[in-house]
């Protein structure tokens, strides 16, 4: 059983109509949330929301939303998926959502492919951050210096000081 002409032109036409009926976002392979500051300012709300530390200041959520938006873009799929998932959150209503109502919504979503890309780029990348490390207390890895064993281990300064009682 062979090709017919009739099945290749048809093929070919309705790859023809789907791209260039296809969002510009799409087809390029990338998404630029520069012309659409609300957009990116929702997506940083989410994660906020989902990882509230009030210590942190906004260059690194920045960083991490750029991360997502970087894992979004890996092809059309996941393009549209994404966009999908911002346009549910305006459609709920998320920008006008108090923290606790926000926080339900995340965790109403919480099993979405949308939800899980942001959520586990956001673990590997807010917490990898090393502006982080540093207001969290973090070194940093020690296995190049020979490990925590002779570099920190029995440090407590963060204990109070045991009281020791003779018997």
């Amino acid at each position: 059983m062979g090709v017919s002409r009739r099945f290749v032109l048809q093929g070919s036409a309705a790859a023809t109509a789907l791209a260039t009926t296809m969002p510009s976002f799409a087809r390029a392979g990338t998404i630029n949330v520069a012309d659409d500051p609300e957009m990116k300012a929702r997506l940083m709300r989410m994660v906020k929301v989902a990882f509230p530390h009030g210590q942190f200041p906004d260059s690194c959520y920045e960083r991490n939303c750029d991360a997502i938006l970087s894992a979004a873009s890996g092809n059309p799929g996941q393009i549209t998926m994404f966009m999908q998932g911002m346009h549910d959150l305006k459609a709920a209503g998320f920008d006008n959502m108090d923290d606790a109502a926000a926080l339900a919504h995340l965790q109403s979503i919480e099993g979405t492919p949308f939800f899980q890309l942001m959520r586990g780029t956001t673990v590997l990348t807010l917490y990898n951050d090393h502006e982080v490390w540093e207001i969290l207390g973090y070194e940093g890895a020690s296995f190049d210096q020979g490990g925590y064993i002779n570099r920190g281990f029995n440090d407590l300064d963060w204990l109070p000081d045991p009281r020791i009682t003779e018997l």
